[in-house]
């Protein structure tokens, strides 16, 4: 564990307190540094060591790197104990660490193919929120926010992307339970729905992707700093306010009427 300067010695009870999941690069990586940005203190979750570190290095007092398997539930209790430790409480968790899947027919997909991508975007997805909940609830002050990275594979497939699609979906129905079942305890949820941020993920998008008419095309991108800013509206609100849920996307990629 990198831990960021001065952790020991900070108030916990000042500042708020984020974890990011998929932290060392793209969209979680750059959430990361717009919520350090605006002063948020962030525990940064990942499976690499070295991609984390070098997203700390550039806000090393606000920053702490924890090597993190979101599809492992000691490893995610441990990243939340930590988190704890370090800071005292927990006011954000931005679930952002995903897996996309081969394209491929429907018959194609192998049932481990499958398995990997349900473990990482919907089980990881629960546990990370599963433990974020439960601090939530009991600190004090009561309270704090979950926001999931979805997708508008939640609303809108891409062809032969069943197992990406199918978590998207239930993603969706995850925030919606969370949500609701965090009112008693201060506890609001929200997801962000990205269409085309530009990371070495959607590199393939700007070479020319499957549309669902059959043909390739190239599709715009946007500048992954929008999202991280959209992330970090999110985040800024009161808990008496909430996103449900907000598409960013690129302006011009077809979305809206795909296929």
């Amino acid at each position: 564990m990198i831990s960021a300067a001065d952790a020991c010695d900070a108030d916990p009870t000042s500042g708020q307190v984020a974890v990011v999941t998929g932290a060392g690069t793209g969209i979680g990586a750059e959430a990361a540094l717009a919520l350090a940005g605006a002063g948020w203190r962030v525990v940064l979750a990942g499976r690499r060591l070295e991609p984390l570190a070098e997203v700390v290095s550039s806000h090393p007092t606000q920053l702490t790197a924890v090597p993190t398997d979101v599809t492992d539930e000691d490893s995610v209790r441990a990243l939340f104990a930590t988190a704890v430790e370090l800071h005292g409480r927990v006011d954000l968790l931005f679930n952002n660490a995903g897996l996309g899947s081969f394209a491929r027919d429907l018959d194609e997909v192998t049932l481990a193919e499958w398995q990997a991508v349900v473990d990482v975007n919907l089980t990881g997805v629960f546990l990370c929120s599963r433990e974020a909940f439960a601090v939530m609830r009991r600190q004090q002050p009561a309270g704090g926010r979950i926001i999931n990275n979805g997708s508008i594979s939640a609303m809108t497939p891409r062809p032969r992307s069943a197992p990406y699609t199918a978590t998207k979906h239930a993603v969706a129905g995850l925030t919606k339970a969370t949500a609701l079942d965090g009112r008693p305890y201060g506890i609001a949820c929200g997801q962000i729905d990205i269409g085309n941020a530009a990371t070495p993920m959607t590199q393939a998008m700007a070479e020319g992707i499957l549309q669902a008419d059959g043909s390739l095309r190239a599709e715009p991108r946007m500048d992954v700093a929008d999202v991280a800013r959209a992330v970090a509206y999110m985040a800024s609100l009161p808990l008496e306010a909430n996103v449900a849920s907000m598409t960013v996307m690129a302006t011009r990629m077809p979305f809206v009427g795909r296929g």
